[in-house]
């Protein structure tokens, strides 16, 4: 049988915040690792809470292997000073995590510049 011909580029997954919705924390982790571990860059729509983003680099510093996993690297946009929280929100201290996030395999991901509106990255084949 032959062989099936990997397609030459980058798979970029772009996940909705929809479909991170009904995930717990720890589901969303694993999803985002097992697509960088295979490669992906994975764009989520509205990000992680600060305390899911820390637990994504705690679990990946665990994982990180030299001939297998060389970590990852993670870009949001800053939290802009004039988005849009209700008072209530800032009054409990809640943060939104609506901001885009870029996320891939540390050794095929660079960040080039970013900005309130701006994320800009150069990705390399392995």
């Amino acid at each position: 049988m032959a062989e099936m011909k990997q397609p030459d580029g980058v798979q970029i997954d772009l996940i909705s915040g929809e479909r991170m919705d009904g995930m717990a924390s720890m589901e969303k982790i694993r999803m985002i690792l097992d697509g960088v571990r295979d490669g992906n860059i994975v764009i989520l729509e509205e990000g992680l809470s600060p305390d899911e983003e820390s637990k994504l680099i705690e679990v990946t510093m665990t994982e990180i292997s030299p001939d297998e996993f060389d970590g990852i690297e993670i870009e949001s946009y800053p939290r802009s000073e004039t988005a849009e929280a209700s008072f209530l929100d800032r009054l409990m201290g809640k943060e939104s995590t609506k901001k885009l996030t870029v996320i891939g395999p540390a050794n095929q991901i660079e960040t080039l510049h970013k900005d309130e509106t701006l994320i800009q990255t150069l990705v390399s084949r392995k």
